[in-house]
């Protein structure tokens, strides 16, 4: 006779908890590199942002002393004032992607002649990189040889050298980020768009919905996820844009082009002497800037999902 099994009183805990214990075991490797690589070094610039330090030296406490320099700054309206308001401009005209990117999807997600060749060229922008995104806009914008003079030749007006006009270059560069940020958005919508209920199309039909009124009360009512994705991941883009204006201008002409992520960079590693404690505290303005606005987003959706 084999030994009876072990009553559940005799059970190990891990045994009696499996089910519930397996999910946290195979989450805890990403939880721990996300409160590593994530939550602790947010906390850490929150904390080197009070102190003044090259990088090297011994870290001196200062308090809140680089916050006050950059008020003076945006008072006096130096190089701060310039990078907040160019990341004001960025936001503005980042979130067109969003309804570039629905429209585009509601055309890819029709069935016609040659439909996967456009999906693959409006996709293409999404696959690569920042930085050749950057260099073909480069070449387009070039005032001796670029497409863009090109084409104003044929119309006979002379070209325009964007990137190296204070005027232009911010929204030269936005519309360079829209190209894949639109792609992004569009990749978004489409899944959303797998998922919409025919039976609620169909009795939109019914009910002589059509156009418009099809898309505003049937079909973006169903996209509000995707639609919360594509306005958090945009506005983190908008914000933390740095890639496109190292690779296109440097920050210039005459700074006319930074942004906060790009200006932190420049205090902290770059030419004003290694400021780590300033360069923090611009960081730290700017997360505060990202949970503002994704905070308003996620409160919007609970309080959607909590009025159902």
């Amino acid at each position: 006779m084999t030994a009876a099994s072990d009553t559940p009183e005799q059970e190990s805990w891990f045994h009696r908890n499996q089910q519930s214990v397996a999910p946290w075991l195979f989450l805890a490797p990403g939880i721990l590199f996300f409160l590593f690589y994530v939550i602790f070094p947010v906390f850490q610039s929150f904390n080197l942002s009070l102190y003044a330090w090259d990088g090297l030296g011994e870290a001196e406490y200062v308090g809140l002393r680089n916050y006050e320099d950059l008020y003076w700054e945006y008072v006096d309206r130096d190089a701060f004032y310039t990078s907040l308001k160019n990341n004001v401009i960025w936001l503005a005209l980042y979130l067109l992607a969003i309804p570039a990117g629905l429209f585009i999807a509601l055309f890819l997600n029709q069935t016609v002649f040659g439909i996967r060749l456009y999906k693959s060229l409006f996709f293409f922008p999404f696959v690569i990189s920042q930085v050749v995104v950057g260099l073909v806009f480069t070449w387009f914008y070039d005032p001796t040889f670029g497409l863009l003079t090109a084409a104003l030749g044929w119309f006979g007006l002379e070209g325009v050298n964007i990137l190296g006009d204070e005027r232009f270059v911010t929204y030269g560069i936005i519309l360079a980020g829209l190209w894949p940020q639109t792609a992004y958005c569009m990749i978004l919508y489409l899944t959303g768009l797998n998922a919409v209920d025919p039976e609620q199309i169909e009795a939109g039909r019914l009910d002589n919905a059509k156009g418009w009124r099809m898309l505003w009360h049937i079909v973006l009512p169903q996209l509000k996820p995707a639609t919360f994705i594509a306005f958090v991941v945009t506005i983190i883009g908008a914000l933390r844009s740095f890639d496109l204006i190292s690779i296109m201008t440097e920050g210039g002409p005459f700074g006319s082009s930074r942004v906060l992520a790009y200006y932190m960079f420049e205090v902290a590693l770059s030419e004003y002497g290694f400021r780590m404690g300033y360069g923090a505290a611009i960081a730290v303005v700017l997360f505060m800037i990202m949970m503002c606005f994704i905070a308003y987003f996620l409160w919007s959706m609970y309080r959607e999902e909590k009025g159902r």
